[in-house]
């Protein structure tokens, strides 16, 4: 590869981040979910975003099947490709964080170091991770998607939980428990640990 690193000069431009937190009246960050696929990630990503949104903020979902439909269709499973995924994800939420933006995400991310290399790019005051804990057996039995029939039966290959791992965070700023709690109880948790945050 390459290296241009000698060649590129970033250009600092005019409206900076101060700017539009003071035109949009809160600060924006990136709003991490992490948990099994079947968790509830999605669902409670877009819920939150819903109650932001009607407060008036801007806000932006970053999830794991769009994604990897559009901007990581060229990513595998591997673990290369799932540290290149959260890469590329960390990257362009930093981009939506410095355009003002409220940004949730919602992947499985299953290892602590690309997680903790997502705060880091973004900054620890603008990452606030959201544990979705719910045990592999009751992800199991949801399957929403089908996926875990899958893996058992080999169709799909370096499935988290089945044939790779999940490193549960070690200190995240929240954890809910999906297999316990109510969508509406999860919810709630979120709002109140967030919105202290956000407002200026």
């Amino acid at each position: 590869m390459v290296d241009n690193s000698k060649n590129i000069i970033p250009h600092s431009h005019a409206v900076k981040l101060k700017d539009r937190i003071a035109k949009n009246g809160y600060n924006p960050c990136l709003i991490w979910f992490t948990g099994l696929s079947g968790s509830g990630k999605s669902t409670l990503a877009s819920e939150l975003e819903t109650h932001f949104f009607n407060l008036g903020y801007n806000t932006y979902i970053l999830d794991g099947d769009n994604i990897r439909s559009g901007l990581n269709n060229d990513l595998d499973f591997s673990p290369e490709s799932r540290k290149e995924n959260i890469r590329r994800i960390a990257e362009v939420s930093k981009l939506f964080i410095d355009a003002g933006v409220l940004v949730l995400t919602a992947f499985i991310s299953p290892f602590e170091k690309d997680r903790q290399f997502a705060k880091e790019l973004v900054g620890e005051k603008k990452f606030f991770q959201v544990f979705v804990n719910c045990p592999l057996e009751i992800c199991e039995q949801r399957d929403v998607k089908g996926l875990y029939k899958k893996a058992r039966v080999g169709e799909i290959k370096n499935f988290t939980g089945i044939d790779s791992p999940f490193e549960p965070p070690t200190n995240p700023d929240l954890v809910v428990d999906t297999s316990r709690d109510t969508l509406e109880i999860c919810l709630n948790q979120l709002i109140s640990e967030l919105e202290p945050r956000i407002k200026v």
